[in-house]
């Protein structure tokens, strides 16, 4: 019997592992890794007025921007707009290393493209642009597709600047 105890035991601690559920894998990072790479000729550029500043990712000197931060000085608040395409839920979903924030926005027409111009405003605080500051990179999801907006390393004083003006 003594024998056998150790056997019955054993056997028991294999069917209970045997039974146990199986973890799956691991969570998947929001933004895949291949996509926080700069893209050529896309920055973010800050520029400031007074006591005005704005923060926008799009190639420089145009009207092609695709994410605008702007906030007052020390206001600790952040107006967002994007560019959305028609149909889109009213809404402006960021995500930045790990963090994200879906915040509500009003909807217009956009005058320079075929979609639309999506405006919310956001704390300056919040995560995802503590992570954005930290990581260089602020992506834009709409429904399935996202959107990463990377920093080249050049640019990457420009957020901190951006963001120590508006508080």
């Amino acid at each position: 019997m003594r024998l056998a105890m150790p056997l019955l035991l054993g056997g028991l601690a294999l069917t209970a592992v045997a039974c146990a559920p199986v973890a799956g894998p691991a969570p998947t990072a929001l933004v895949p890794v291949y996509a926080t790479a700069p893209i050529a000729n896309y920055d973010w550029y800050l520029h400031t007025d007074g006591d005005e500043a704005s923060l926008a990712y799009g190639l420089r000197d145009s009207d092609d921007l695709r994410l605008g931060l702007n906030c007052r000085r020390g206001s600790s608040r952040l107006a967002l707009s994007a560019l959305g395409e028609t149909g889109t839920a009213p809404e402006i979903s960021l995500e930045s290393g790990g963090e994200a924030a879906l915040y509500p926005a009003t909807v217009e027409a956009s005058e320079l493209t075929d979609g639309v111009v999506l405006s919310a405003m956001a704390p300056a605080t919040a995560p995802v642009f503590q992570r954005f500051q930290a990581v260089g990179w602020l992506a834009h999801r709409q429904a399935d597709d996202i959107h990463p907006y990377v920093a080249h390393p050049g640019s990457r004083a420009r957020i901190a600047r951006f963001f120590a003006f508006c508080g």
